[in-house]
């Protein structure tokens, strides 16, 4: 690359990955009662992305790659923190505060292409905890497998029933490999979701499949038109990828995750393990369910005890009828968390997926 273009990605990377931290810091802590304060300690680090994003221009063609993914990135960033800034000023309630966050793995996927030439941006996709690993650098560091990164069916926006994947770029073929299926919250939509779960997974070495809904969200009442879509689309992954078929986790947030319950608990689910977050459920679900399904199920809950919209009572509740009713529960109260997806549970969902 030419000096000035080094100089200019230089000076974009470190305010555009902080502020994509700072979007997920703020994803992760919103409670509508704290908006203000969590705004307040997510500081500022949007005003030095909008200083460098000049430099944005300009650049010779051979770098035109690059040059649009940390653009549509910065751009996509700039938005959220203009949505969010716009309601912490007083204009706009907290649909508007959701609409802005929509903004935030849009940039991630204009960013993921750039992991495989630049090293600080392979570091901000894989889990904190695990930046120091030299072996899972090591695999990062060869050239990406056939078959692997990230591809979507039928997904693109506003499109419904398709899915989105991510498959780790050493995954190989000579071993069999956990699943996680992770579904949308009702306003949300498999490619956006998808980045709920990307960093883990690579990582922690798991294909991650997160479709959309068939209809606007999951079918909690009336016909069910996604539980066979979901089986379709878990056909389609195992005949591609070699899936351990005793690691197939079932997992979403709030109205996905009471899908999990909906559809995880039939008798002829092929699912092995269900991790519903931020989900409500009613007890007869439990009554109704094939007793020999529930019977010794591993079920992961996790739930927020701050949670607006399914109190965490219902959780705990939900916590009892499972075990009552023979399940395998294993139940995670979190102090600070409200209606929101809380990332730091992936890995220790995994671990326990792994067992």
């Amino acid at each position: 690359m030419g000096e000035a273009v080094v100089d200019d990605i230089v000076a974009v990377l470190p305010p555009l990955l902080q502020s994509l931290e700072a979007l997920g810091f703020i994803a992760r802590h919103l409670n509508p009662p704290d908006f203000g304060a969590v705004m307040e300690a997510a500081g500022t680090p949007d005003q030095a992305l909008k200083a460098v994003r000049p430099r944005l221009a300009g650049w010779p063609a051979e770098f035109a790659d690059v040059q649009t993914s940390l653009a549509a990135a910065s751009d996509a960033a700039l938005a959220a923190f203009d949505g969010l800034r716009a309601v912490q000023h007083g204009n706009g309630d907290l649909m508007a505060v959701f609409r802005a966050l929509r903004y935030v793995p849009r940039a991630q996927e204009a960013l993921y292409p750039l992991a495989a030439k630049l090293p600080p941006v392979s570091s901000f996709f894989v889990d904190p905890a695990m930046r120091e690993d030299a072996d899972l650098a090591a695999r990062l560091a060869r050239p990406a497998s056939d078959n692997t990164g990230m591809m979507h069916d039928h997904n693109e926006p506003g499109s419904r029933g398709g899915f989105s994947l991510y498959a780790p770029e050493y995954y190989s073929p000579d071993r069999a490999w956990p699943l996680v299926m992770a579904l949308h919250g009702g306003s949300g939509n498999g490619r956006g979701f998808l980045w709920t779960w990307l960093r883990d997974a690579r990582s922690h070495g798991a294909i991650v499949v997160a479709p959309t809904a068939t209809g606007s969200t999951w079918a909690l009442m009336g016909e069910d038109t996604d539980t066979a879509n979901l089986a379709r689309i878990l056909d389609v992954v195992r005949s591609r990828w070699n899936v351990d078929p005793d690691r197939l986790l079932l997992t979403g947030m709030s109205d996905g995750g009471t899908f999990c319950y909906v559809t995880g608990l039939e008798s002829a689910s092929p699912f092995t393990h269900l991790a519903p977050v931020a989900a409500t459920f009613h007890p007869l679900m439990a009554e109704m369910a094939d007793a020999g399904r529930l019977r010794a199920l591993p079920v992961y809950i996790v739930h927020g005890r701050l949670d607006w919209m399914f109190p965490v009572q219902v959780a705990r509740q939900t916590r009892e009828s499972l075990s009552a009713a023979g399940a395998d529960v294993t139940y995670r109260e979190i102090d600070d968390l409200s209606h929101c997806y809380p990332r730091e549970i992936n890995a220790e969902i995994l671990s326990w997926l792994r067992g």
